[in-house]
């Protein structure tokens, strides 16, 4: 099948969600595909499955994470997102790569930095309390030289906010601070979020 056609027929089951547990299989044997744009678009799709039907996608995952070492950016940003989507749905089919996922919040690759922080945002919706003593490397990110990763990381402070808001008090100021300073009205209204999440507590 041509990689068009293979493209098209992926974005079609996409869409048939009752389609998705039976076809795991078929879309995990893909991930040997040669083209990167299908194995792309078949680690995003074992995400979205992996956030419905998490135990039916843990044999695919040690395959998912082979992407993560990837020189594809592109690979490595969609194998940490399915990941955090697998995580959301069930921590523990991720959690023996849990810690490795930290290395991307320092990935060379502005868009791999940011699918880290979604995909901490996903685990952490369920399982919040394994964020407790990590809580600086997010710190970091709100100072990136990326204005994305920086409008997307005080979500992640929200998030937890809204869980376990003595996570985020401690970091109150500094994201009062920087929504009063950025030159970002996205950062701005995202710090300002994430402070009345927590506060709100």
């Amino acid at each position: 099948m041509e990689e068009s056609e293979l493209y098209k027929k992926l974005g079609i089951l996409t869409k048939d969600k009752d389609k998705w547990e039976d076809n795991i299989p078929y879309v995990s044997s893909l991930l040997a595909h040669d083209s990167v744009k299908i194995q792309a678009k078949a680690l995003w799709l074992l995400g979205e499955m992996g956030l419905e039907y998490p135990l039916k996608v843990q044999d695919a995952v040690p395959a998912i994470v082979f992407f993560c070492d990837s020189e594809e950016s592109l690979l490595r940003e969609r194998a940490v997102n399915a990941l955090g989507r697998i995580g959301r749905g069930n921590c523990c089919v991720i959690q023996p790569y849990w810690t490795d996922l930290f290395r991307f919040a320092s990935d060379n690759e502005a868009n791999v930095r940011l699918s880290f922080i979604w995909a901490s945002e996903n685990i952490a919706t369920n399982t919040p309390d394994i964020y407790e003593n990590h809580m600086s490397v997010f710190e970091k990110l709100l100072h990136d030289e990326n204005d994305k990763v920086r409008m997307e990381a005080p979500e992640i402070f929200r998030v937890l906010g809204k869980r376990r808001p003595e996570f985020v008090r401690p970091f109150v100021e500094q994201l009062q601070r920087i929504s009063e300073t950025d030159d970002n009205r996205v950062v701005r209204i995202h710090c300002l979020g994430a402070i009345k999440a927590t506060v709100s507590r």
